[in-house]
């Protein structure tokens, strides 16, 4: 797994493709108080059950509240054989915040 920052992460999100997803690990009750506009909400603990739609994105940006879900996630996927991730492993959701980036409340 490749991992990235939070201003790695806020400049994809601000280009984003269709062959690309950015993944929300945290618990959907975290997810509806904030999250990054236009990423997708599966906790860390669910990851394994999605991973044959996550396989046909050509990236997937993992991210959670301080970077031990986001790494879990990530290391559940590579287990299952996904290459395509990019993982923000230190740091998440309230760096995003204290950077002032702008945060959805929207699904």
């Amino acid at each position: 797994m490749k991992t990235l920052t939070i201003d790695e992460l806020h400049s994809a999100s601000q280009a984003p493709k269709t062959d690309e997803i950015i993944l929300d690990v945290r618990t959907p009750g975290e997810f509806a108080e904030g999250h990054v506009p236009g990423s997708k909400n599966i906790p860390f603990d669910q990851v394994m059950n999605h991973f044959e739609t996550l396989k046909n994105f050509k990236t997937i940006y993992v991210y959670c509240r301080a970077g031990g879900r986001a790494v879990t996630a990530c290391q559940i996927l590579e287990t299952m054989g996904a290459k395509n991730l990019r993982c923000v492993a230190d740091g998440g959701f309230p760096d995003w915040q204290d950077l002032g980036f702008k945060i959805s409340t929207q699904g």
